[in-house]
């Protein structure tokens, strides 16, 4: 009698579980479906639901959180990717996005942090360290993103936008002609870049290339560059 006692107060505790389990996915499933047709805020409420029934599921707080930024509450996200990874540690892309959003909210040494994160976890990461990059060219740390888009073509040679930034950091350092040849790359991979012709054009002007400067200039404007008049006004009449 007492086993069968035992017994019935299993299953009963199983199919309790079960029933939770299967709760919980009707809520995520009807969340991701509410966030394909753009109902941001009914596929929070969701989440909401599937949380309340299991508080420790990782990617529930990071759906919700990646939700949250899509309406701009990015104070609300970057509290939901910070449970989401006390409940997993390991979470590349909790850190990726957290970074992401502490940029929006301009906590650039923050942002830094979790990219170094995501780098630790990940060291092929190559939009990791691009946007490490952009981070450190914001805070004017100019030689540490050079070294990150270094490392970032090692990994993709073949990212124009990533020649780019590094060329624009060794402009600010002054080191024009190592910029050139960023901007010489940025153009063999995007020869419809607007802005690498102006960025080369201004180079070659300020290595008193007048002539070299001005047939880039004149190509940015041609390309569509919304500036570049003012330049070739400036430079090249």
């Amino acid at each position: 009698m007492k086993k069968l006692i035992i017994g019935f107060f299993f299953l009963l505790a199983t199919e309790c579980v079960l029933a939770q389990s299967k709760d919980v996915e009707a809520y995520l499933d009807r969340a991701y479906e509410k966030t394909e047709l753009g109902d941001h805020r009914g596929a929070i409420q969701d989440y909401n639901k599937a949380i309340e029934i299991n508080p420790n599921d990782s990617d529930t707080y990071y759906n919700r959180g990646t939700t949250k930024v899509r309406l701009e509450d990015h104070r609300g996200a970057i509290q939901d990717y910070s449970r989401a990874i006390e409940l997993n540690p390991n979470s590349e892309i909790a850190y990726f996005n957290r970074g992401i959003t502490k940029m929006i909210l301009e906590d650039y040494r923050g942002a830094i942090q979790d990219h170094s994160k995501v780098i630790e976890l990940n060291p092929n990461n190559e939009i990791a360290y691009v946007i490490r990059g952009n981070t450190k060219m914001i805070l004017e740390d100019y030689r540490g993103a050079i070294q990150d888009y270094s490392r970032a073509i090692e990994l993709n040679p073949d990212s124009e936008i990533t020649y780019s930034g590094r060329g624009y950091a060794k402009k600010k350092l002054e080191d024009y002609r190592g910029a050139i040849q960023d901007y010489n790359k940025n153009i063999e991979l995007d020869p419809n870049s607007s802005d690498a012709y102006f960025q080369r054009g201004l180079l070659k002007v300020l290595l008193e290339d007048i002539d070299g400067g001005c047939l880039d200039l004149s190509k940015a404007g041609e390309l569509g560059h919304d500036t570049v008049y003012d330049a070739i006004k400036k430079f090249c009449n």
